[in-house]
């Protein structure tokens, strides 16, 4: 086969760009953690030096190397002339905001994550099998509920649950809620604080993240109306809920038409599932998009090793798509599927009894 030097050039361009985003996860963790970031949002144009003194008495050669590094990476603005960097706004938005949509230092932890988890996905290769959540590296549910955090503080309060049938008048009436696989409870503060009169409940199978949920909860003064107790979503025993909420999660689950089955009984008889799950169409190549590479990968390293570590181990994947998982939901009992909403990173399933 010949090779045509113009695809070839396009394509290793393509390959130093993606190389250049993998070199950079390890400084923008650093920036992330010492500080840099936010100090050049706040105070910025700053010279190497200036930057090194307002960040806490840094070593100014190596926050210089950094500060150039991310000019390099377009993370970073500079000002040859003055010698200074800043960060337009922009820029902020994506580091030094965390409210903001587009707030992502959590997703290069949870990339650092992922090559942590490298060698034992690499035996489950060989070897069949999977990786109990939160064993692939040292905290990747932290990693992940960061990475998850903004999305949830700009979408679910303000855009998908009022696009639930009738859903926002029950919350505000005073509703009971389930939030299963809540993880460390982001997601169940957030609606217990937008809805003062509803009672929250919050259910994972990670001890540890159920463990991070109680303070997060406690930090917010919230534990008469918000409680979180580590179980699988197939040993909930509770029910009478008026919503059961699953963010992100159903897709790792080893067995999730279990867990649809077991919202089914959960679930008062006019109640609502909220299934929010990674955007994805229902062909592969739909998928072949810059989302869909993100879920891919991130698919291969965390999700699909989570769910065959789990009984049934079906394995959906992070980008199931829609017909999958509402063939998933209905056999667990609900006659009513259909998208409620969507994102650039989410759609919204809306399941009724």
């Amino acid at each position: 086969m010949e090779v045509q030097e113009d695809r070839l050039h396009a394509f290793v361009g393509k390959m130093l760009g993606d190389l250049g985003g993998a070199f950079s996860v390890p400084t923008v963790r650093l920036g992330h953690r010492l500080g840099l970031f936010q100090t050049l949002a706040e105070r910025g144009p700053l010279t190497a030096e200036g930057l090194a003194d307002a960040a806490g008495g840094l070593t100014p050669r190596y926050v210089r190397e950094w500060a150039l590094a991310q000019a390099a990476n377009g993370y970073v603005t500079y000002d040859e002339a003055a010698e200074a960097f800043f960060l337009s706004p922009e820029q902020a938005m994506v580091f030094a905001v965390p409210d903001s949509p587009v707030y992502l230092p959590g997703a290069f932890d949870l990339v650092a994550a992922m090559i942590e988890g490298e060698a034992k996905v690499e035996t489950l290769f060989r070897k069949g099998g999977g990786v109990r959540w939160g064993d692939t590296a040292g905290c990747l549910f932290c990693a992940t509920g960061a990475f998850f955090r903004p999305g949830y503080v700009n979408n679910i309060v303000h855009g998908w649950l009022p696009a639930l049938e009738g859903v926002l008048a029950k919350l505000e009436a005073g509703a009971t809620v389930a939030d299963i696989g809540c993880g460390m409870g982001f997601s169940t503060v957030l609606m217990a604080e937008a809805f003062p009169q509803s009672r929250f409940v919050g259910f994972d199978f990670h001890a540890p993240s159920i463990e991070e949920a109680r303070r997060h909860a406690q930090a917010h003064g919230l534990e008469g109306r918000v409680r979180f107790e580590a179980a699988p979503a197939k040993e909930i025993e509770e029910g009478g809920f008026d919503l059961v909420t699953a963010f992100d999660c159903l897709h790792d689950m080893g067995d999730p038409r279990g867990c649809a089955a077991a919202v089914r009984r959960m679930l008062r008889p006019d109640g609502t599932w909220m299934v929010v799950e990674p955007i994805a169409g229902d062909r592969p190549s739909q998928n072949m998009n810059p989302v869909g590479r993100l879920y891919y990968n991130a698919s291969t390293m965390i999700c699909v090793p989570t769910s065959l570590d789990q009984e049934v181990g079906e394995g959906l994947g992070a980008q199931a798509g829609e017909a999958k998982l509402s063939d998933v939901i209905r056999a667990g009992g609900f006659g009513r599927v259909g998208r409620a909403a969507e994102g650039p990173f989410n759609m919204v399933l809306e399941a009724r009894p």
